[in-house]
C-alpha cells in the first residue's frame, strides 16, 4: 500500500565505483520504507547509470542525490559539481536511457555553474492509494456593493472633430 504522505531524502556522496552500489542500496531501502517497492528497479537503475557516468567522466566527484515522493510521483535528482562535464556529450547515452525509462526527465544549471539531472517515475494506477481529497476550508464570503452611477466630469471644452484637430495641428 502506497502512502500519500510526502517524503523527501537527501544524500551527499563522493562518487567512486564502490559507492555506486552502496548508494543504490540506500535509495532502495528508502523506497521500500516508503512502500514504493515497484519503483526500486527503475529509480536505482537510473541513479546507478548516472553515478557511473559521473564517476567515469567528471573531475569533481562530489554529488548530491535527492528523492521527493508526493503521493503520485517520485522525482530523483542527481547534482554534480563539475562545471566541465557536458550532459550533451559525456552523458548523452545516460540521458537517452533515462528518457526511455522514466515518465519525465530534465537537466538544469545551478547558480554555481554545476548541473542537476532529474527524472520522475509515476506510481501506476492500482499500485497506490489514491489521495484523499481534502474538504475545502471555510471562508468568509464578502458581498460587493452594486456600483453606484457616477457622473463623468464634463470636459473643459467642446469636443473637436477630426478635421478641426488636423487644422489646429497645422
Amino acid at each position: 500500500m502506497k502512502t500519500a504522505v510526502p517524503c523527501y531524502y537527501h544524500l551527499d556522496v563522493e562518487v567512486s565505483p564502490e559507492r555506486v552500489g552502496q548508494v543504490s542500496r540506500i535509495l532502495a531501502a528508502h523506497l521500500k520504507f516508503w512502500d514504493l517497492d515497484n519503483l526500486v528497479q527503475p529509480v536505482c537503475g537510473g541513479a546507478e547509470m548516472l553515478l557511473k557516468a559521473i564517476d567515469e567522466h567528471a573531475t569533481d566527484k562530489n554529488t548530491s542525490i535527492e528523492m521527493w515522493w508526493n503521493g503520485q510521483h517520485l522525482i530523483t535528482a542527481i547534482g554534480d559539481n563539475d562545471r566541465a562535464l557536458r550532459p550533451d556529450q559525456e552523458l548523452r547515452g545516460c540521458l537517452e536511457h533515462l528518457a526511455a525509462m522514466s515518465d519525465g526527465w530534465g537537466c538544469c544549471a545551478t547558480e554555481t555553474g554545476s548541473k542537476v539531472i532529474w527524472f520522475s517515475q509515476r506510481a501506476r494506477a492500482g499500485e497506490r492509494v489514491p489521495l484523499v481529497p481534502t474538504a475545502p476550508a471555510p471562508h468568509l464570503s464578502e458581498g460587493l456593493d452594486v456600483p453606484r452611477e457616477v457622473r463623468i466630469a464634463q470636459l473643459a471644452g467642446p469636443v473637436s472633430t477630426p478635421d478641426e484637430v488636423l487644422e489646429e495641428a497645422r
